[in-house]
């Protein structure tokens, strides 16, 4: 095996470490009695255990959602130990979004009580957009009847302006994608307000206000691309802002490199620190869609990646002594914790590993080992000098295709509370 492809076996190590405890729990119908609920200090473990089951299940699954859809007819790939693992973490995947949707069921989720819901019905969208074959129309019939139920009670939950207007979308995403019918404002209030927020260098507001944390990548731009992914073509209008937000994406994932330290960290700036390699999944993304930036080389993102995956998620006490994810950014760490995380919010580290998606005869994986660009530099060694993107014309634009704020409702813009 090539230094390269030992890499990626780390990786897929690391996938395995992540899943297994959830995704063998929840197919044996037993989440619930086993997943430890940890909170942060004075939060309520009560309220937060209503939700953090989906939580653990949605985020897990948009991460290895594009690893399972790699195609499964590649041999001898498929009789590798590596795509042993695959097949059998999907087959348990499958297993496990039946339970969590049928009413029957003792790991039944909570689709309809609070806000939260609508954040991981969010992430397991997400999910089923990156696997339309393995997951999405593997699912037996019965399992998408009550998948469909369960997406559609989350339309009952009321959002403000943040970044919650995109969950609303790619509920409506997954929808349309199943046949059913979908609500054109949701979308047009997440793609409009995100152009509102927009804020120059490849960075959005979290609603209209700039924050400096990872939301941009935990999830306002990879859910922005793929809700484009879906309804670009649906409107004149989504079809013309989607080469606008993917050299957003691309500047901001060159953001993202540059921030990987010569020592493989990241700089702890923000809230939902629990989210761990989380924070890297535009970056990771953009890989998987080639789409990286100019002077951003796949092999100096894989090796940055990597050191970081390495210096995070094998700190002391990530997992505790049964192998489930704690609170923590490097180790365990309660008190970096929000009120609104636990156990299964920090199963979003999971995002980091979307280049998984990506088959081993990829360049990423198969490019010799490059030094990410703030090791060159900090080595005394060359690397292309940074420069921000002009704004664009974002407001002209809106303007030439009438996309005024009045067209939606005070009620449509009032949607979304809360944390993710």
């Amino acid at each position: 095996m090539t230094d390269d492809l030992a890499e990626r076996a780390q990786w897929v190590e690391l996938a395995r470490r992540i899943a297994t405890p959830v995704l063998t729990a929840l197919a044996a119908g037993k989440l619930k009695a086993t997943m430890p609920v940890e909170v942060a200090p004075g939060a309520s473990r009560e309220e937060r255990a209503q939700f953090t089951h989906l939580e653990a299940l949605g985020r897990l699954l948009a991460g290895l959602a594009p690893w399972f859809e790699l195609p499964w007819f590649e041999l001898p790939a498929e009789e590798s130990d590596e795509g042993k693992l695959r097949r059998e973490l999907r087959d348990l995947a499958l297993r496990g979004i039946d339970a969590a949707t049928d009413p029957a069921s003792p790991d039944f989720m909570n689709f309809s009580v609070g806000q939260q819901p609508l954040v991981d019905v969010a992430f397991l969208s997400h999910a089923l957009l990156r696997a339309p074959t393995h997951l999405l129309a593997a699912l037996p019939a019965r399992t998408k009847a009550n998948l469909i139920t369960a997406l559609k009670k989350t339309r009952i939950v009321e959002v403000n302006d943040c970044n919650w207007v995109l969950f609303g979308a790619i509920v409506e995403a997954i929808l349309f994608k199943m046949g059913e019918e979908w609500v054109v404002k949701r979308v047009e209030l997440a793609l409009l307000s995100h152009e509102k927020w927009f804020k120059g260098d490849g960075v959005y507001g979290d609603g209209p206000n700039f924050h400096w944390d990872y939301y941009n990548s935990f999830t306002i731009q990879p859910m922005l691309l793929d809700v484009l992914e879906v309804f670009g073509r649906e409107r004149a209008a989504w079809t013309m802002l989607k080469p606008a937000v993917v050299e957003r994406a691309r500047r901001y994932a060159a953001i993202l490199e540059r921030f990987i330290s010569p020592e493989g960290t990241l700089p702890p700036i923000g809230r939902s620190l629990a989210y761990r390699i989380g924070a890297l999944q535009l970056l990771g993304q953009m890989a998987l869609r080639h789409e990286l930036p100019q002077g951003v080389s796949p092999a100096q993102v894989r090796c940055g990646m990597t050191a970081v995956m390495r210096r995070m998620m094998n700190a002391p006490g990530t997992f505790d002594e049964t192998g489930w994810l704690t609170i923590g950014y490097a180790g365990h760490q309660p008190f970096l914790g929000e009120p609104y995380i636990s156990t299964g919010s920090t199963y979003l580290c999971a995002v980091g590993l979307l280049p998984l998606g990506l088959p081993a005869t990829d360049p990423f994986w198969q490019s010799p080992a490059e030094d990410w660009t703030a090791r060159r530099l900090w080595s005394g060694a060359e690397a292309p000098i940074d420069h921000a993107t002009p704004r664009p014309l974002q407001y002209t634009l809106m303007q030439r295709l009438r996309w005024r704020a009045g067209r939606l409702s005070a009620k449509m813009r009032a949607r979304l509370k809360g944390g993710v």
